[in-house]
């Protein structure tokens, strides 16, 4: 096995039945495999059946193409003025998406071209990278768990009262809008919480109720940081 992989890749050699039978099922079999990850990591509400069975047939096409055009310069330009008439209308809604499609591709170039090796190592280590960047949540950002809005009905210098009720129930909050209140005393008031303990949120909810001066106290789950 180990000396297929250090010897595996033919390259230029010999175009026959046998070697684009085997690139055409290593280019299915890694299809299948690139379409199973994107099937286990993808959220939100853009998934598409279909989108799926395009990356195994994909990376099909791509290897029947390039055994078509195999060792033929000619035959290569001409199919690149192929690809160039067709255009894809199909928006992707997620940019990763294209990364999940450029998998498709180059190891299906990898199978058409004998690089049998070469497609395989290169459909698992793409498979690992995009299971490490789903199963470790890379790049989300988490600041805060609660968005808290209330009315303090007190004199603001002695927000420090309801400050020193914040820092015991969270690691981190942030005044992040004062308003005050027309004809009375106190401001309307927002704080974002990063709680010590984001499963006992409804105890800070039933202290500040409790606590003289604050009304009105209503929260939200602050979500992961995220493009819109």
């Amino acid at each position: 096995m180990m000396d297929f992989f250090h010897r595996g890749d033919f390259g230029t050699g010999p175009d026959d039945i046998q070697g684009i039978l085997l690139g055409l099922l290593i280019s299915f079999l890694c299809g299948h495999v690139i379409a199973w990850v994107y099937m286990v990591c993808h959220t939100g509400l853009s998934y598409s059946r279909s989108f799926v069975n395009s990356l195994v047939i994909l990376c099909i096409i791509v290897c029947l193409v390039m055994a078509v055009m195999f060792n033929n310069l000619m035959m290569a330009f001409g199919m690149m003025a192929v690809f160039a008439v067709v255009r894809f209308r199909n928006i992707l809604r997620d940019t990763l998406d294209t990364a999940y499609i450029l998998g498709s591709i180059t190891v299906g170039m990898a199978a058409g071209t004998h690089k049998f090796s070469t497609a395989i190592l290169g459909c698992l280590v793409f498979a690992s990278v995009m299971l490490y960047l789903h199963w470790t949540s890379f790049g989300s950002r988490h600041r805060y768990d609660v968005v808290l809005n209330l009315h303090w009905g007190r004199p603001l210098d002695e927000l420090p009262h309801l400050q020193a009720l914040l820092e015991r129930h969270g690691r981190r909050n942030k005044l992040a809008s004062q308003r005050a209140s027309s004809g009375s005393d106190g401001a309307d008031l927002s704080f974002r919480i990063l709680l010590r303990d984001a499963q006992r949120s409804e105890e800070l909810i039933s202290e500040l109720k409790t606590l003289p001066g604050v009304s009105r106290v209503s929260s939200l789950k602050a979500e992961d940081e995220s493009e819109m």
